[in-house]
């Protein structure tokens, strides 16, 4: 059975919820996507953390090397890698306690998905976090 991303009551409940965001891929060039989307994500008030060896920091936030090295509670782990790398990154989001896992536009995988799920993390593919978080007329944290 192929995965079904949830409706948009739950994604709203995920992204209204959400303090903290693990963004796996997260890159310090302007024109990467994650980039812009990093950007959007902290300016809405979100705590964003870069997950990413290659870099030191993304707009101003101290870069992890995997999300093992974050010790704070992890809302959302986001992906920006390609979709053979999510089943890894699942895995990885499951140790790390996450609440959710979210596959940007262009990444599936439905190994990472029933992985996930089994877990009991919601589990959103194919869909870009910032387009749903502005489509869905979130406001800003305080």
């Amino acid at each position: 059975m192929s995965h079904t991303n949830p409706g948009d009551q739950q994604l709203r409940e995920i992204l209204t919820t959400a303090k903290t965001i693990a963004m796996v891929g997260a890159s310090s060039n302007p024109e990467k996507p994650s980039y812009r989307i990093f950007e959007q994500l902290l300016k809405a008030g979100y705590h964003v953390i870069p997950v990413n060896p290659r870099e030191t920091s993304v707009h101003g936030q101290r870069a992890v090397a995997s999300l093992a090295e974050i010790a704070e509670p992890i809302d959302i782990v986001d992906v920006f890698r390609r979709s053979e790398d999510t089943p890894a990154i699942a895995d990885e989001a499951i140790a790390a306690g996450a609440k959710a896992l979210w596959l940007q536009l262009g990444v599936t995988s439905e190994v990472a998905a029933t992985k996930a799920t089994a877990a009991g993390l919601t589990v959103i593919m194919d869909k870009c976090i910032g387009a749903t978080h502005h489509a869905l007329h979130i406001a800003p944290r305080s």
